[in-house]
C-alpha cells in the first residue's frame, strides 16, 4: 500500500498485470534474439581462446541505457526478482532450441566469498536456477569458486581486465561433472575475459562441453 511496485527501468508504478517492467519499457528492451538467429556475436568475444558449443545473451547493454539501470537494481539494490524474471524468459526460449536441450548442468559465475557475504546473494543465482529448471538440468554453484576479490570491471579495457582476471577462479573437484555439457551463466559479457578465466579452470574437468548464456552483452 505504502510502497507500490515500480518498474525496474523507469520507476513508473506498475499496474496489477505488470511484473518487473512496465509495458513501455518491456517493449523498448534491446532484445538480441541471438539464440534464434546467430550466436557469433557472443562467441567472438572469446574467439580463439574458448570453444563454446552454444552462446547467447538476452539483451544488448549500453552505458546509461535501460539495461544498465535494470542490472544495477539487480546487482546493488537487492532486486533478485529481476534474475528470476530474465531466467524464466530466456529459459523458456532456450528450451525450444536443440543445442540447449542437452545441457546437463548450469553453473553461475561465482562471487568472491567476502563479496557474497556483504551482498547476501549472487546476482546470477536465480537467473541460473530458472534456466536450469527450464532445461531440466541440475544447478551447481559449488564446483566453480572465485579465489580472489576483484573490483567492478564492466568498463575496464580488455588488457587490464585480462590481467586482473587471469587466475582468480578454481574448481572444488573435477569428477562429478566429467563428460557433462555445462552451461555457464553470468549477468553480462564485455571483453570475454571472465568467461575465459572460468573456462580455463572448468576445462580441467575431463571431457566436458561448455556453453554460455548471459543476461546482456555490452555493445
Amino acid at each position: 500500500m505504502f510502497f507500490p511496485k515500480v518498474c525496474e527501468a523507469c520507476d513508473a508504478v506498475l499496474t496489477d498485470n505488470q511484473v518487473i517492467l512496465c509495458t513501455s519499457c518491456r517493449h523498448h528492451l534491446p532484445v538480441t534474439d541471438f539464440h534464434f538467429t546467430d550466436a557469433e556475436d557472443v562467441k567472438k568475444r572469446v574467439y580463439g581462446r574458448v570453444k563454446l558449443e552454444n552462446a547467447s545473451a538476452l539483451l544488448h547493454f549500453s552505458k546509461k541505457g535501460i539495461v544498465q539501470q535494470i542490472l544495477h537494481n539487480l546487482k546493488y539494490r537487492g532486486h533478485e526478482e529481476i534474475g528470476t524474471f530474465f531466467g524464466q524468459w530466456l529459459g523458456s526460449e532456450l528450451a525450444t532450441i536443440e543445442g540447449y536441450k542437452i545441457i546437463d548442468t548450469v553453473i553461475p559465475v561465482p562471487l568472491y566469498k567476502s563479496k557474497l557475504r556483504k551482498r547476501g546473494y549472487n546476482q546470477v543465482a536465480k537467473f541460473g536456477k530458472e534456466i536450469a529448471s527450464a532445461l531440466n538440468a541440475s544447478y551447481n554453484d559449488t564446483v566453480l569458486i572465485k579465489t580472489k576479490s576483484t573490483k567492478t570491471q564492466v568498463f575496464k579495457g580488455r588488457l587490464k581486465r585480462w590481467n586482473d582476471d587471469g587466475a582468480i577462479f578454481d574448481i572444488s573437484e573435477n569428477k562429478s561433472l566429467a563428460g557433462k555439457h555445462i552451461l555457464l551463466v553470468d549477468d553480462i559479457i564485455t571483453t570475454g575475459a571472465t568467461v575465459e578465466a572460468c573456462a580455463t579452470v572448468l576445462l580441467k574437468i575431463d571431457n566436458i562441453k561448455l556453453s554460455l548464456v548471459t543476461m546482456a552483452i555490452a555493445d
